[in-house]
């Protein structure tokens, strides 16, 4: 009796305890610096390794290929969910026929979640009947527009389905419209369809959308965001589009006069400027609306094979002062000052814990400044890392876990 009486005892001390570490947590947070223009500060994170909550179904993901951030801070996502991309009866036993084991299936291609993780959208894919379309064969990127419109692209190849169109539905997954033919002949002149699309961004203000394209065309085009008409199309400087070979890059190189393949993002800023991904140059270009060639940014130019700059997005303050950089090859995110593109310090490394990325490919930020990641390849998974708020910070930081928030880098 007297061991229980001061098992309880101690118990209700720990308790106590940490009730108060988790009240001191809190009054921290809610005076945490969130001056996103603070001097000689930077945005900081802390990875979340409870988001999101396991799927239904024993689902499981295949190669996570794109994420956005709707008006309601939805976090949307989509992945590669075609038996080839999994395990067989080690991973999808139960999709096999006949089924091996309980565990697992994959999900729908189009999963979206609410702000706690839960999920709250599933649909996608081939043999639907909620329109007359193409699937890609090798999906790529997710945008969503302020109507909840839902785009996708694709940059299958021939064997993979000729991916030349990109798709668009509503939120629950109806079938709105399709731009672009499947299977078409490749060209970066085309005024009719796309090259393997690797991602789109709507200018809704605007109503045109800016595609990424892509994996074979070199180039940046502008559609109507209600028709698909084609009203633009540019490459590196502002040049008109050719196909034209470009030898690979070379750390030291002057930069070629057109992008390389793939042509990953073109994110435009409150303030109406267009962010290029030319993935495989290292390269941000930075354009106005109309093409016009701004300045361009080398990041980390000793990086070979797949580059360095495969996905951006902004700091979610009114002068979107930060820039978070997605860099597949290197397994890190950048935080990057936009008015100057300096790297200011980068969070990630490769691995597979909580914190830490393979190919970290495509990136998200909500109105509170949570940064989302989605990995391709073997990553097959979403991150979140919270807003944290301002800090002194440099170098690579690693996995941005609690003892290593304020952490200076190497």
């Amino acid at each position: 009796m007297q061991k229980r009486i001061l098992k309880a005892g101690a118990a209700l001390v720990l308790l106590t305890g940490a009730v108060g570490c988790a009240s001191e947590a809190m009054s921290g947070n809610a005076a945490m610096n969130t001056d996103y223009t603070a001097e000689g500060m930077a945005p900081t994170f802390q990875v979340d390794p409870f988001w999101p909550k396991p799927l239904p179904n024993h689902w499981v993901m295949g190669p996570t290929i794109g994420v956005d951030v709707d008006g309601q801070d939805r976090i949307w996502l989509v992945h590669r969910n075609t038996p080839n991309l999994f395990g067989g009866n080690t991973e999808i036993g139960a999709a096999q026929d006949p089924p091996v084991s309980e565990c697992c299936a994959p999900a729908p291609p189009v999963l979206a979640f609410d702000r706690d993780g839960n999920l709250v959208q599933s649909w996608g894919g081939p043999g639907t009947e909620t329109g007359d379309y193409v699937w890609p064969g090798s999906n790529h990127g997710i945008t969503v527009d302020a109507m909840n419109n839902v785009w996708i692209g694709g940059n299958g190849s021939t064997d993979a389905g000729q991916d030349r169109h990109i798709l668009k539905f509503t939120a629950d997954g109806q079938f709105l419209a399709q731009y672009g033919t499947p299977g078409s002949a490749l060209t970066s002149t085309s005024q009719e369809f796309f090259g393997r699309v690797a991602k789109v961004f709507v200018d809704d203000a605007n109503a045109e959308v800016y595609v990424a394209d892509g994996y074979i065309n070199q180039r940046v085009a502008v559609i109507d965001q209600n028709t698909g008409e084609f009203k633009r199309t540019w490459t590196a400087y502002g040049n008109e589009p050719a196909d034209v070979d470009i030898p690979r890059y070379q750390p030291g190189e002057t930069p070629p006069q057109a992008f390389r393949t793939p042509v990953h993002c073109a994110e435009m800023s409150d303030d109406g400027l267009v962010y290029v991904c030319d993935r495989p140059s290292n390269r941000i270009s930075i354009f106005q609306r109309d093409g016009t060639f701004v300045s361009e940014h080398i990041i980390a130019p000793a990086t070979l094979s797949q580059g360095s700059t495969w996905d951006l997005d902004f700091s979610p303050d009114e002068a979107q002062t930060w820039m978070y950089l997605a860099d597949g090859q290197n397994m890190k995110v950048y935080v990057i000052r936009r008015e100057t593109m300096e790297v200011v310090y980068s969070f990630g490394d490769g691995g597979r814990q909580p914190g830490l990325f393979f190919a970290v490919h495509s990136i998200a930020v909500d109105s509170d400044g949570n940064i989302y990641t989605t990995e391709t390849y073997e990553g097959k998974r979403i991150q979140k890392f919270t807003f944290m708020g301002m800090a002194e910070v440099s170098g690579n930081t690693g996995a941005p876990w609690p003892a290593d928030r304020r952490r200076g880098g190497d």
